[in-house]
């Protein structure tokens, strides 16, 4: 697939999707909205791919919309999600439920690991897709906002529920009522960002922990942790606790318990089989 406003490249075990419009400071539009979620079901559905790396070209992440599409909306009143058909994609493991078959969500039910490396500046739905990332590495100089209050709109896309479980309620709301600019050193203060990196190392840094994953960790324990923690935020105990043993009697009868095991007793790296397909 030839995308247009994003980049896409695969290094064992990386897939990189960069958002590419650094004239822009990588402002979204439709069209890249769509690529974003092909290149991320390319990725899930890739067996070189342990985990997915979401950035953007050149000094910024993401600005938000682009301001010709928030005028576009602004004029009609409605939002289009339309796609190129060529750009149909169901990313995700539609087992994760309804909850998790919005139109950006799908970040929530990938298969796979996602880190953004917020290399820049990240406001508005740059902001929410940082969120949706199930890590976030930060460049101590990149600026934040919400934006959403000062453009008349309210929290949007699931900022309002995962910021908040993030770094809670009145830090959320403070973030969110006054969409003031933040910077990386803050984010990492208040529990948004999960590494805090040095200028232009947010890439390399983010390859690093996904590449240490690859050679330790079983993909399919990560794909149902992450299954796990997403699903059971919405559960009460005992129901979290009556899955949570489920996939626990699973996860014992699999090959990659055992290959875990063996490769304790015999102290070497294990090797787990890829997701994908």
């Amino acid at each position: 697939m030839a995308y247009q406003d994003i980049e896409y490249r695969v290094e064992d075990p990386v897939a990189m999707i960069t958002l590419n419009r650094p004239d822009r400071l990588n402002a979204m539009t439709t069209r890249m909205l769509a690529e974003i979620r092909h290149a991320s079901a390319a990725a899930e559905a890739d067996p070189r791919v342990v985990g997915i790396i979401l950035t953007g070209a050149g000094k910024g992440f993401c600005a938000g919309m682009d301001l010709a599409a928030l005028d576009a909306i602004s004029a009609s009143g409605e939002i289009s999600h339309e796609a190129p058909a060529e750009l149909a994609a169901e990313p995700g493991d539609p087992a994760m439920g309804a909850d998790f078959d919005g139109i950006y969500q799908y970040f929530l039910k990938l298969r796979k690991p996602v880190i953004a490396a917020v290399n820049g500046a990240c406001a508005g739905l740059g902001f929410c897709f940082a969120l949706l990332c199930d890590m976030r590495f930060v460049d101590r100089t990149a600026k934040f906002s919400t934006a959403f209050s000062k453009r008349g709109l309210v929290a949007e896309h699931g900022a309002s529920w995962l910021l908040p479980r993030m770094i809670g309620p009145s830090r959320a709301l403070d973030l969110l009522w006054s969409a003031r600019r933040f910077d990386g050193v803050e984010a990492e203060r208040l529990g948004l960002a999960d590494r805090l990196c040095e200028a232009g190392t947010t890439v390399a840094m983010a390859t690093e922990y996904l590449t240490d994953l690859a050679a330790n960790v079983s993909p399919a324990s990560m794909m149902v942790i992450k299954q796990q923690v997403y699903r059971q935020l919405m559960m009460p105990l005992g129901q979290a606790m009556e899955e949570t043993n489920r996939a626990m009697d699973e996860s014992l009868t699999r090959g990659d318990f055992r290959e875990g095991v063996r490769s304790f007793l015999e102290q070497r790296p294990p090797v787990f089989p890829r997701l994908g397909g």
